[in-house]
């Protein structure tokens, strides 16, 4: 049997995930866990972060049963970039109207900062060329702001300020250092291409969060790392609580769509380009990060970074994105009469499974060759919950054209068609923003995520941007890649790009249709102006 095994913790917006993972990045047990969630207005979306780590327990607890503790050499945390507010003395501090303090994280897809957002845009920093010229409401600096605005009393009595994946790192270690990958992708900490690095106080000043800056940054981190690098040995408390051994080394932690990237970026397919560079990889859950690393910088407008280091070791990283993916498609699924009947007799799955039958059903009786053919009239823009990249836009809306007065499942069926190849389209967008900027040509698309386990969404992929996807075989990339960072930590391989290349695995390869090209073309064309036409109506309506 095995002796060797990291433990990979990914905390994502709905659970809590840890993986037994061997030496060659195979997954040999997992666990899972659902977290707790408030949504006290629309937009508005918090968590606990007692919660959060209970979650950590129970679900680490669960994969190391029958493990000699001795066998775990290293643990990897990953989370979504979601603020976590402490006390002084280290306790959980509301974020809340409510003035619970359990509540006391505010979620990565909270909504509530615009207005502090559009502030800190229209500063017009240089420092904020690293995120395409705008913060995203996603990232921290607008909810720190807003936090000052709307909770002035709590704001005197709040000690600290973490990333969700730096909480986790803390809570096991105690070490107060920081991620390199979380604040220069979310926190607009400087880690610029002329070798500047650190907090930029004249940018903290413009903002009106200089009082960050107070006893060395302590608030929000004056020791920062690289994604892999040890960040300390579990206490003894965590260790006891956990159920391994203390001083077991634990990773400087990433972002959980980043721990996706590196778990995938090594994977190996038959005849497809092994070069880092040339692949786009996409993290697929409730939204979709699209993750390209680069030799060189690039700034593209609308995509954060580029970032140096954030997810492999001495390459510039570009992140674009989907603000909703999988909880687009739930919500369309849902949200339409057929899909709520649909979905009191059977799960989520099932019901797209159902979907999927349909349209091959119909896709037949009309004599169609693809069931993507079935859309030529309906079509979708996605952006239900804004616009993350490349338009970087939050305010842009959903639109749908093809509408009847009908509410059977075959109606629904061609809505979820539409709406995939809407997010397949988005891609091909991120893809075309990326190589107009200067990337070189892309050869294909890592992806994984829940919507991956679709495979009329991964064929829909290919399809429509003209590219190979890589499927990893291992299919946990975001646990293998938090794994990865354990194994370095351990000092098992001697790098970040040793260890990808061990732990990667192979891939399966989807290639495009050749034969739907033209079609997908059209709908792409259709797709493009269906912004712009959204744009007319906006400024019509403003002049």
């Amino acid at each position: 049997m095995n002796q060797t095994y990291f433990i990979g913790v990914d905390v994502g917006s709905g659970s809590a995930r840890a993986a037994l993972v061997d030496q060659n990045g195979h997954v040999v047990k997992a666990s899972v866990k659902e977290l707790q969630t408030w949504k006290p207005k629309t937009d508005y979306y918090e968590q606990s972060s007692d919660d959060v780590w209970k979650c950590c327990e129970h679900v680490i607890k669960n994969v190391i049963q029958s493990v000699n503790p001795s066998h775990i050499k290293g643990i990897g945390f990953d989370a979504t970039c979601s603020l976590v507010a402490l006390d002084k003395n280290g306790n959980p501090k509301t974020v809340s109207f409510s003035k619970d303090n359990n509540q006391n994280i505010i979620m990565w897809m909270d909504h509530r900062a615009q207005v502090e957002a559009d502030f800190i845009n229209n500063s017009s920093h240089e420092i904020l060329k690293y995120v395409g010229g705008k913060v995203s409401l996603e990232m921290e600096m607008p909810k720190v702001l807003w936090l000052k605005k709307h909770l002035p009393e709590q704001w005197l009595e709040y000690g600290y300020f973490f990333d969700l994946p730096d909480f986790l790192t803390w809570k096991a270690t105690g070490s107060m250092s920081r991620s390199l990958c979380s604040l220069v992708c979310k926190w607009n900490y400087e880690c610029s291409i002329t070798g500047q690095r650190g907090w930029n106080l004249d940018f903290l000043k413009k903002i009106g969060l200089d009082d960050l800056a107070a006893n060395n940054f302590d608030k929000i981190g004056n020791k920062v790392l690289m994604p892999g690098e040890h960040c300390g040995g579990l206490t003894k408390q965590a260790a006891d609580s956990l159920g391994l051994i203390p001083e077991t080394p634990v990773a400087t932690s990433i972002i959980d769509a980043h721990a996706g990237g590196l778990g995938m970026i090594g994977v190996c397919g038959e005849n497809i380009d092994s070069d880092m560079s040339t692949r786009l990889s996409l993290i697929c859950g409730t939204s979709t990060c699209h993750m390209a690393v680069y030799i060189k910088p690039v700034m593209v407008k609308g995509v954060w970074g580029p970032y140096f280091s954030a997810m492999v070791p001495n390459m510039w990283l570009n992140e674009a994105g989907q603000s909703a993916s999988g909880m687009l498609l739930d919500y369309v699924i849902s949200s339409h009469p057929a899909g709520n009947k649909l979905l009191n007799q059977k799960s989520t799955g099932e019901v797209r499974n159902h979907l999927r039958g349909l349209l091959a059903d119909m896709a037949k009786r009309q004599g169609l060759d693809d069931v993507s053919l079935l859309t030529k009239d309906f079509h979708v823009w996605p952006d239900f919950h804004g616009n993350r990249s490349p338009l970087a836009d939050p305010t842009m809306k959903g639109m749908v054209v093809g509408l009847t007065i009908n509410g059977s499942e075959a109606n629904l069926a061609l809505l979820y068609l539409a709406t995939m190849q809407a997010l397949a389209y988005g891609t091909r967008h991120i893809v075309d923003a990326l190589m107009l900027a200067g990337y070189a040509p892309f050869k294909s698309l890592p992806v994984c995520g829940g919507i991956t386990k679709d495979p009329l969404f991964i064929h829909i992929q290919a399809d429509s941007v003209g590219l190979p996807i890589l499927m990893p075989q291992e299919k946990d990339s975001v646990l293998v890649g938090s794994a990865i960072l354990g194994a370095c930590a351990s000092r098992y391989f001697n790098s970040v790009e040793a260890a990808i290349q061990s732990m990667g695995g192979k891939a399966d390869v989807v290639h495009a249709n050749p034969n739907v090209k033209s079609f997908h073309d059209k709908k792409y064309d259709v797709f493009l102006k269906m912004f712009q036409d959204q744009i007319s109506y906006r400024n019509i309506m403003n002049s």
